[in-house]
C-alpha cells in the first residue's frame, strides 16, 4: 500500500492506495494542524509514502520527521521536471513551476492523450494547456475565490466582509459583504465563460475545492477531485 499526500496551503489531502489501485482510505488534515498523530488515520503501515507539497520547506521537514518517527521510512517528494510521462514542460527553469501544476498535467495527459485544458480551483486558480503531443503551451495563475475576498478586504480599509454568504449568487449585493462576495463570484463566473472559448476543441479537466462549482458555471468539463494525487505515480514510479 502507498500513502499518497497532497499538501496545500490550507489542507493536506491524503489517500492510501493498494497495489490494485483501489483506495483503502482517504481524508484531509488542516495543514496548520498536521502532526505525527495525523498519520494514525492510515489504516495500515504503507510500503511507500509519496508526497506533493506546496506548503513550504518547513512543512516538508515536519512531514518527513513524522513519517520517519511512525514508520521509519523516507518520504519521496515529487518535483517538477523538464519532461515526464509524455509531458514536456514549457518553463526554461522547471523548478519555478509549482509541483501541483506539474502533477495535474501528468495525470491529465494519461487520462486523455490529446490536447487538453487543466484547471485547478484551489487557493489559487491555475489554468494549463497541453497540445496533442503533450507539450505544455503555458498557463495562467489567478487568485481563487476565497483569496480574492481576503486580498480585497486586507488591501482596502473601507471594505469589511463581516458575514458569510453561503449560497453562490451573481445578484448585485445590497451590503458590503454581499457586494464583495458576489463580485468575486462574478470574476469566477467570467473565467468559466471565457474558458468556454479558450478551451474549445480541448478536453477540459477540472480539480480543486471549487472545481465542481466551476464545471457547473462553465457548463462543461470533467471534475476529477484527486488529479494531483493521480499524478504522483507518473512523477515517482
Amino acid at each position: 500500500m502507498i500513502l499518497e499526500i497532497d499538501a496545500g496551503n490550507t489542507f493536506v489531502k491524503w489517500r492510501c492506495r493498494r497495489d490494485s489501485g483501489v483506495t483503502a482510505a482517504s481524508g484531509r488534515w488542516p495543514t496548520a494542524g498536521f502532526s505525527e498523530a495525523s498519520l494514525r488515520d492510515c489504516p495500515d503501515e504503507p510500503q511507500k509514502v509519496w508526497a506533493s507539497s506546496v506548503a513550504g520547506p518547513q512543512f516538508e521537514q515536519q512531514l518527513s520527521g513524522a513519517v520517519a518517527s511512525v514508520w521509519e521510512m523516507p518520504v519521496n517528494f515529487a518535483r517538477t521536471a523538464a519532461a515526464a510521462a509524455g509531458v514536456r514542460n514549457s518553463y526554461a527553469d522547471p523548478s519555478r513551476m509549482g509541483v501541483d501544476r506539474w502533477l495535474v498535467m501528468l495525470a491529465a495527459w494519461q487520462r486523455c492523450r490529446q490536447s487538453c485544458c487543466i484547471i485547478d480551483c484551489g487557493s489559487a486558480i491555475t489554468v494549463d494547456l497541453l497540445d496533442d503531443e503533450g507539450q505544455h503551451e503555458g498557463g495562467y495563475i489567478l487568485p481563487g475565490l476565497r483569496l480574492m475576498r481576503q486580498v480585497l478586504e486586507g488591501a482596502t480599509a473601507g471594505i469589511q466582509v463581516d458575514r458569510t454568504i453561503d449560497e453562490f449568487s451573481l445578484s448585485p449585493g445590497r451590503d458590503t459583504s454581499s457586494a464583495v462576495v458576489q463580485g468575486t463570484n462574478m470574476a469566477f463566473a467570467a473565467l468559466a465563460h471565457w474558458l468556454q472559448d479558450r478551451s474549445s476543441g480541448r478536453h477540459l479537466l477540472v480539480t480543486g475545492g471549487d472545481g465542481e462549482l466551476f464545471c457547473e458555471l462553465a457548463g462543461q468539463g470533467e471534475f476529477v477531485p484527486d488529479l494531483v494525487l493521480d499524478g504522483l505515480r507518473w512523477a515517482l514510479e
